[in-house]
């Protein structure tokens, strides 16, 4: 897509997806609730150095774009569970993608930083 140039559609659907996925902690968090559903401490466990309000904050963009889904279940106390939907699941191939240019990305940074 960049090789080729762009459209103002294309530019507008990839402004819409970074709305959606702004930030440095969205991808960790649909990353961290991939393989199951946790509560809200165990997220906070798996995403290294987020802050409790940060993590509560993303959530609730991440329910609203629905990407995951919040689940609160009627016991004492009360027990929130987060899930990925469907449509965050879609982006399985983005993720992928994102992992092989990080890789290739930090060998070609290290080995500047070496040379």
């Amino acid at each position: 897509m960049l090789a080729k140039g762009g459209c103002p559609k294309t530019a507008l659907s990839i402004k819409d997806a970074l709305e959606a996925l702004e930030g440095r902690w969205k991808l960790l968090i649909l990353f961290a609730l991939s393989a199951e559903k946790k509560r809200f401490k165990q997220i906070s466990r798996e995403v290294p150095g987020i802050t409790d309000k940060t993590l509560s904050k993303e959530l609730k963009d991440l329910e609203s774009n629905k990407l995951i889904i919040r689940t609160v279940h009627n016991t004492f106390p009360p027990t929130v569970e987060y899930a990925i939907t469907a449509h965050g699941l879609s982006l399985d191939k983005v993720m992928d993608e994102l992992h092989y240019w990080g890789l290739a990305h930090r060998a070609r940074i290290m080995k500047q930083e070496a040379e």
